[in-house]
């Protein structure tokens, strides 16, 4: 063949190739476009459900936290079923009650915190407000009101033990049991039923009781014999609120009254100088607590010590209008002071 015609048969292949890789390229830039619009409808699908998703699980613990506000933080019980709906904040100061009976156990504690900690051995200082409420019942605040005082009162905690919270889950207890508060596992009663224990508790009260009634029949016809209750002081004038032991060692032994004018028998009991004398002039020449044999001339007086420290206790004026606290020794040139202020 000659030059022309072969630049001519390979002008036609080039132009042949050229074409086809043309259209290879038309379908590559055509094929992917249909997968790629479907990827990305199906990623704007899913964003939608997360935040569809998103959006209900904000709504639940929003509802959640609406419902640990009516549930008691120590024992889980609901404040709906207090008629008066009391309740009181975990954290910040003690209420003025609280304050006054712990003044007067002289104890340090000034924040719910503290006491929780103390009684419930609860630490709510690390609490969160989408786990743990952030009130208790007032059944719980007579508890602690009951450790610190002497007072018997019927007031029970209804747990064994106190409430575990969990963050809001779907079979979460707090959102299904908010208005009766979370109820506690039954326990099956024991087979060895306390019939026998029963019987054996109530003989025992009947024969305390009897002994009882003995005892207060004589302290009975002694403090009548005294009458005393106008000139003693009685215990609940202390401002500090002592163990009971205490109480017993500085009151009288006859009239119970914080002891005016002491003064101890052979046996190594304490009375008031003159409820002593009017009882062995009436009742006889022994001692009333123990029947040991005592005349007035075996009367002496405590050692110092003994009355340095009851000089020493502090007590409130009964005066109306008077809210001073003195100490047992000032107490009588204090009161001879108001009646001077009258005359």
């Amino acid at each position: 063949k000659s030059l022309p015609e072969e630049c001519h048969l390979a002008n036609d292949d080039n132009g042949k190739m050229t074409s086809s890789l043309d259209k290879v390229n038309d379908a590559m830039t055509l094929m992917p476009q249909e997968p790629f619009h479907k990827e990305q409808n199906v990623n704007n699908g899913m964003q939608t459900i997360d935040k569809d998703a998103f959006y209900v699980n904000q709504r639940e613990i929003e509802a959640h936290q609406v419902n640990l506000q009516n549930l008691c933080r120590i024992c889980g019980g609901s404040f709906k079923n207090d008629p008066c709906k009391r309740s009181h904040p975990v954290h910040g100061p003690v209420d003025d009650e609280m304050q006054a009976l712990l003044r007067k156990k002289e104890r340090k504690a000034t924040s719910w915190p503290d006491l929780l900690n103390k009684v419930f051995k609860i630490d709510v200082r690390e609490d969160m407000d989408t786990i743990h409420p952030t009130n208790f019942c007032h059944n719980c605040w007579s508890v602690i009101q009951r450790k610190f005082s002497n007072v018997p009162c019927e007031v029970y905690f209804p747990r064994k033990g106190t409430m575990e919270w969990h963050p809001h889950s779907t079979s979460c207890d707090v959102c299904g049991t908010s208005s009766h508060g979370i109820k506690r596992k039954k326990q099956d009663p024991s087979p060895q039923g306390g019939k026998r224990l029963r019987i054996i508790a109530e003989r025992a009260r009947k024969v305390m009781y009897a002994r009882s009634q003995k005892q207060v029949n004589s302290k009975s016809i002694m403090k009548k014999i005294t009458n005393c209750k106008k000139i003693h002081l009685s215990t609940k004038m202390l401002t500090v609120d002592y163990p009971v032991d205490f109480l017993k060692s500085i009151s009288c032994q006859i009239c119970e009254h914080i002891l005016a004018d002491p003064v101890e028998t052979t046996c190594k009991h304490l009375f008031c100088r003159l409820c002593i004398l009017k009882c062995l002039k009436i009742i006889g020449s022994y001692c009333p607590s123990c029947r040991y044999p005592c005349f007035p001339t075996d009367l002496v007086n405590p050692v110092r010590s003994f009355l340095s420290i009851l000089n020493t206790l502090a007590v409130r004026c009964p005066v109306k209008d008077c809210h001073e606290e003195v100490t047992l020794g000032k107490y009588s040139h204090h009161l001879s002071s108001h009646k001077v202020k009258k005359e």
